[in-house]
């Protein structure tokens, strides 16, 4: 829901107008302002909206802990504020407020992707009311201050620099002299609605030391933290004023030199620089402290360059993403299914950094089916509900007139005639289809229903004999020669959307339409099976995911879905259980494998050591999920993270239904994977938290299970089902 207020500022900057995309560098502004309270604030807000990025400090105080504020936005459609309380931090008599502002991906500079041609883009502003006791006690306007911060510079993609020797003392000391400063100017709005954001902030959420410290050259050192994340480095230096710091941020090293490795991401450094940090001394004896405020990285590694004497005290990487609340856990007897649960959250966290992306580094992009394959598993180990109507509001805002939707959102105006189709677009259903499956909440449905309406119009357009053939397919094949074809993965989203859309309507009470959409998938269901079905039960060619998309997707039943499942196991066992699929692939298999009583196959390829799979990944050294099953590209990526949602519903066997949504009512059948010897499960529905664990000991598998109260479930165990089941539970399994 968008709440925008009536505001009394005016959209204000440093003075400068961009006309036309400019590659002008300028550093980044501190906007300030004085106001006088007269009496001790009962009740203080700053109203802010602050384009790219910005910090707010109020009387030498940051105001909160979040960073990288706001959350990116479809700039020239809605624009986030954000309504921060400073009560406590402002005072009867002189306040100051001091915004300082970066580009983030409002102002972004770099030609991939067009995002310099973005047609919000200009250089930052901002749109600010104080509100004290429920008056306006300043707004933006030119009376407002303008200096030039110490940040000289900084890049969505490139990084910061940061000269300490242009540091401005007192630049939030209400006491300060200001008369020196600049006026600021009134500029353009960006274009889009200002509206309140309403998901969780960015903020450092862990933080990790180095494990090893390799010396590369005389100047240059290579710090390891062990793990693949997103954010930066807190570093602690003492030197001489002038003495220069430089910190280069990768996934990857040459194993021998320890030299950092950025050969595969050199084809996105385009302008400047690529991931990069630089910090100028001022020459403080006690030392000096530099976090970049205004970008932020994903790496392991960290080469820092140095230029004059300056002696590295401390450093360590802060994880910077989203501030989501935990769901859910999940753990079991096996180490490397642990691991991969892990680097499943890893990946998970470091791509959704205000918005999921694919990487976060060499792109940052919102990329639609890395967000659509990995939505099921966010949504069981976070609370993203807040956060994936956020990014629905983007990617709607990027939907063009007749339907078609980018693979990108936000986007500058790329991704529209390459890298979506009905594969990544699913998107637009899959969130709003998980958040009412998983809360009961229909606020997403009702909202976007006439986008489901205008994107199935689209797909009809482009239909031939009801089936589409356009969009990416099963991305990621490590071999691109046997991917199925695109028609046979395009065909089933439409078919899928067809279907939720239909479902959606009845929930909304319109039967009419959901009476003509059920028609129309039927169609789409007949053609499908007409033109891909096989004897031999697989569909198109012989691949894995032709036949599993089959079943997945509900386009075979019964006797005919046994078939080709039986195909499907006939195939994975003479393959020897290798990940021979790409992303869309990941997704279908084990979970129709496990649903058709298959799961210790799925479990063989999910955990397969050799190459290609992501048991193999692990046994390589990763610490997060990669692009492709060869570690080439980036080593950070979620689009294969469907595995974190199968452990949660096939081992633990916590099945929500989407008849009775929320947890109201739902089922625990789990799997007893052989090469197990337990699983311990949790999930926080809205009625409470629900519990599965089972354990083998003494020849049996003893299972308990816990139900909140108000809610109910139906256990299914072998050779017994128990209806209704409230409370607590435990049974002893004969084996």
């Amino acid at each position: 829901m968008n709440i925008e207020r009536k505001w009394a500022g005016r959209w204000i900057n440093a003075g400068l107008t961009m006309g036309t995309p400019s590659d002008i560098v300028v550093p980044a502004p501190y906007l300030r302002k004085t106001f006088e309270c007269t009496e001790l604030p009962q009740k203080a807000v700053i109203c802010l909206c602050g384009l790219g990025w910005h910090v707010l400090y109020v009387n030498n105080q940051k105001a909160d802990d979040r960073v990288l504020a706001p959350n990116q936005t479809q700039y020239d459609k809605h624009v986030s504020y954000i309504e921060y309380d400073v009560t406590k931090l402002l005072k009867k008599g002189r306040n100051a407020v001091t915004v300082l502002l970066g580009n983030g991906l409002f102002n972004c500079r770099e030609p991939h992707w067009s995002f310099d041609k973005a047609p919000w883009r200009d250089f930052p502003k901002l749109l600010c009311d104080i509100v004290v006791d429920g008056k306006i006690a300043a707004k933006s306007d030119c009376s407002w201050k303008v200096h030039n911060s110490p940040i000289t510079f900084d890049g969505f993609r490139n990084g910061q620099s940061y000269d300490a020797r242009l540091e401005v003392p007192g630049f939030a000391d209400p006491d300060t002299d200001d008369s020196s400063w600049q006026s600021a100017a009134l500029a353009m709005p960006p274009g889009g609605r200002v509206v309140l954001e309403t998901m969780p902030p960015c903020k450092v959420m862990q933080s990790y030391p180095p494990v090893s410290k390799r010396f590369v050259t005389c100047w240059e050192s290579t710090y390891d933290f062990g793990t693949n994340l997103t954010g930066w480095c807190k570093v602690k230096v003492k030197g001489e004023a002038g003495a220069v710091i430089r910190i280069t941020y990768v996934e990857k090293i040459d194993p021998i030199s320890g030299y950092i490795n950025t050969q595969e991401i050199d084809v996105y450094t385009e302008k400047d620089r690529f991931q990069t940090d630089e910090y100028i001394l001022k020459g403080d004896p006690d030392g000096e402290e530099y976090i970049p405020a205004l970008a932020y990285h994903g790496f392991r590694y960290a080469q820092i360059w140095h230029m004059g004497e300056v002696e590295i005290v401390d450093i360590e990487a802060q994880f910077v993403h989203t501030a989501f609340e935990n769901a859910g856990t999940f753990e079991s007897s096996d180490d490397l299914l642990n691991t991969l649960q892990h680097n499943t959250l890893q990946s998970y966290k470091s791509n959704h950094t205000g918005i999921p992306t694919d990487c976060p580094h060499r792109e940052k992009n919102g990329w639609t089916g890395d967000a659509a394959v990995a939505a099921e598993s966010g949504i069981w180990n976070f609370d993203m509900a807040s956060s994936y109507a956020h990014f629905i509001k983007i990617l709607t805002d990027a939907q063009r007139s007749n339907g078609q939707l980018p693979g990108i959102a936000p986007t500058g105006s790329w991704g529209y005639n390459w890298g979506s189709g009905p594969a990544w677009d699913t998107l637009l259903f899959e969130y709003p289809y998980q958040v009412y499956c998983f809360s009961g909440k229909t606020e997403l449905i009702e909202e976007y229903y006439d986008n489901f309406k205008l994107y199935l119009e689209y797909c009809e357009s482009r239909s031939e004999n009801y089936l589409v053939d356009f969009g990416l397919g099963d991305w990621c094949h490590w071999d691109r020669s046997k991917i199925v074809p695109v028609e046979v993965t395009s065909s089933g989203y439409y078919y899928q959307n067809v279907l939720r859309t239909a479902l959606f309507a009845e929930i909304l009470g319109k039967t009419a339409d959901a009476a003509n959409y059920r028609s129309l998938a039927e169609n789409i269901r007949k053609s499908f099976v007409e033109k891909f079905a096989n004897v031999d039960g697989s569909f198109a060619d012989d691949s894995l995911t032709g036949a599993a998309a089959a079943v997945y997707f509900g386009f075979v039943e019964g006797a005919e879905a046994e078939k080709s499942v039986k195909y499907l196991v006939d195939q994975v066992r003479q393959q020897e259980h290798k990940a021979n699929f790409g992303i869309l692939g990941s997704k279908y298999i084990p979970r129709v494998l496990a649903d058709y009583g298959y799961a210790d196959d799925a479990f063989e390829i999910i955990t397969q050591k050799e190459f290609p799979g992501w048991g193999w990944t692990v046994v390589q050294g990763a610490t997060s999920l990669w692009e492709n099953w060869n570690g080439k590209g980036s080593q950070n990526h979620i689009m294969f993270g469907d595995i974190s949602a199968w452990m949660y519903k096939y081992l633990a066997g916590i099945k929500p239904q989407i008849t009775t949504p929320g947890f109201k009512k739902f089922v625990i059948e789990p799997c007893f994977v052989k090469k197990l010897d337990w699983v311990k499960c949790s999930y926080q529905s809205p009625y409470g938290v629900i519990q599965s664990s089972w354990q083998r000991a003494d020849n049996g598998i003893v299972c308990e299970f816990a139900i909140p109260e108000n809610s109910s479930a139906d256990i299914i165990l072998p050779g017994k089902k128990l209806c209704g089941v409230s409370g607590k539970f435990k049974e002893t399994l004969e084996c």
